[in-house]
């Protein structure tokens, strides 16, 4: 720990520099740095000294806590903190930053980081071989948030040039070997560029790149204008249109959501933070994935999200939060905040949510904070939904957005009865609503909402693809209700919320076979 003779007035500098050297040893028997090796490094800025006290490093379970005589300790600040709105996400080292970096690798290796490249030279390095060096600069302020990758890559590129009209150079950076879905993750930056470009607002970048790196990790992340994708999250997955979830596409357009929310707006460290970033860069992918699929396929994307909720919160080890306190919580910010702003939209309409998506990054970008010092919050974007929201949906709004609501809907049984060329589908379901506390304990609430019904026609042989044959909100106001619609084909199933739309604790029982009369 250093300390200054004089403290750094503002608008003031000070150089500072740093040895940082790692050497690996032998082999451990597990928890192994995974994030420098020989051929597919990537490291973040994490690795370099930072300014002031880290709380990250703090002991978090309240029971190794008590084990060392400390009090229990909140996962995040209070919403309303008032160092917590000054203190963006990705740390109080600082807001933006003016970023140039050079870095040298082995002559065989490209090494990426977040900017332009400048100048690429070979020139003996310290210890007296060969090194590659490359030189990156970028042109625009970013977060104090950036990664260094290295590996030995081919690349494919390409330049998309949308409506809006600016040229944008798109590269993957890949291992030979692993070509398999590089056309898919190309026509993910597309169809995300164009989306987003259209509803959130233009591409603050010239080019966008994404670096492969090995699968020790399964993940990938967002740093301006660059996006490391682990291998196993989309380059060697082996996908079939016509039965699987196309993740490759789908992470493509997660990743490149960011470059709005988390780089174009970055949120305060506070609570919910996550939503303003993860929940709407999952939602933008589901977004981006309803204009590329049919209507019937949205129901996986849309089951994923639920599934990996609900087996969420029956792990949780402190507290639910609804999502606009989430606590780092990844099953309520990634898979219950997309789910929920998708059945938004579903509500009120996609462009009316944009519309708010679009004035909550008019308004909360960082060039707007730069002037404020204050970040936005979950509260900001509520303000702003609710802004669009009919006054006869806010109630649902702050039951899925400001509370833990879940749905418990079945359809206990369906007849058919033919009427000349068409069908008379009898659908008898049962619904229920209920708010829950932090702990579980749960009360009844009433239930008065539109809710799809659908009916299914049955499938062609030898295809797993679904049609609807009806597909109409009914206003569901008791417990046990009974509905009749007429279709003009022979029916195979039907039943309520068919597009698992709702936070249904058991999703299986929404569809129910025929029984004939």
């Amino acid at each position: 720990m250093y300390h200054l003779d004089q403290p750094l007035q503002p608008g003031d500098s000070l150089r500072l520099d740093f040895d940082l050297l790692y050497r690996t040893k032998g082999f451990k028997n597990g928890n192994a740095n995974i994030d420098i090796v020989q051929n597919g490094t990537f490291f973040t800025n994490q690795y370099f000294p930072g300014i002031g006290y880290s709380e990250q490093y703090e002991l978090s379970s309240d029971d190794k806590r008590k084990d060392n005589g400390l009090k229990p300790k909140e996962r995040m600040r209070a919403q309303n903190d008032p160092a917590g709105v000054r203190q963006n996400v990705f740390g109080d080292d600082a807001d933006q930053i003016r970023f140039a970096m050079t870095i040298s690798t082995t002559p065989d290796q490209t090494a990426i980081a977040p900017g332009y490249l400048q100048k690429e030279w070979l020139k003996t390095g310290p210890d007296g071989k060969k090194r590659r060096y490359f030189s990156y600069q970028m042109d625009s302020p970013i977060a104090d948030f950036y990664s260094i990758v290295s590996a030995r890559y081919l690349v494919k590129k390409e330049v998309y040039t949308g409506k809006a009209g600016n040229p944008i150079s798109l590269e993957i950076y890949y291992h030979p070997g692993h070509p398999h879905n590089l056309d898919r993750m190309m026509r993910g930056m597309k169809a995300s560029l164009a989306y987003y470009q259209a509803n959130y607002g233009a591409f603050q970048h010239r080019q966008l790149r994404i670096m492969e790196f090995p699968r020790y990790r399964s993940y990938a992340q967002s740093f301006a204008n660059t996006i490391p994708f682990g291998e196993d999250m989309g380059f060697v997955a082996d996908i079939d249109d016509k039965q699987d979830i196309d993740m490759p596409f789908f992470v493509t357009a997660h990743e490149t959501a960011h470059q709005w929310w988390g780089h174009q707006v970055t949120e305060a460290n506070v609570r919910g933070s996550a939503m303003l970033s993860e929940s709407l860069a999952e939602y933008s992918a589901l977004m981006v994935m309803k204009h590329q699929y049919p209507q019937e396929r949205m129901q996986e994307f849309l089951r994923y999200e639920l599934d990996y909720y609900l087996r969420g919160r029956q792990s949780e080890t402190k507290k639910e939060q609804p999502l606009s306190q989430c606590e780092g919580q990844q099953y309520i910010h990634y898979n219950k905040g997309a789910h929920v702003l998708y059945a938004l939209q579903d509500q009120i309409g996609e462009d009316k949510l944009n519309q708010a998506l679009r004035a909550y990054r008019d308004r909360w970008n960082v060039a707007r904070v730069a002037q404020t010092g204050i970040y936005p919050t979950a509260a900001d974007l509520t303000s702003e939904l609710q802004a669009v929201t009919p006054d006869s949906l806010r109630g649902l709004l702050d039951d899925w957005v400001n509370a833990i609501t879940l749905y418990e809907l079945k359809t206990d049984k369906v007849t058919v009865t033919p009427v000349g060329k068409q069908y008379d589908v009898q659908v008898t379901v049962s619904a229920e609503k209920v708010r829950a506390d932090s702990l579980g304990n749960e009360t009844k609430r009433p239930i008065n909402e539109w809710i799809w019904i659908g009916v299914y026609a049955p499938k062609a042989k030898g295809s797993d693809s679904e049609k609807l044959l009806y597909y109409q909100r009914h206003h569901i106001t008791k417990p046990k209700q009974f509905i009749i619609v007429r279709v003009n084909q022979k029916p195979d199933r039907a039943g309520i919320d068919p597009m698992n739309l709702l936070i249904d604790r058991h999703p299986k029982d929404n569809i129910k076979a025929i029984e004939m009369p």
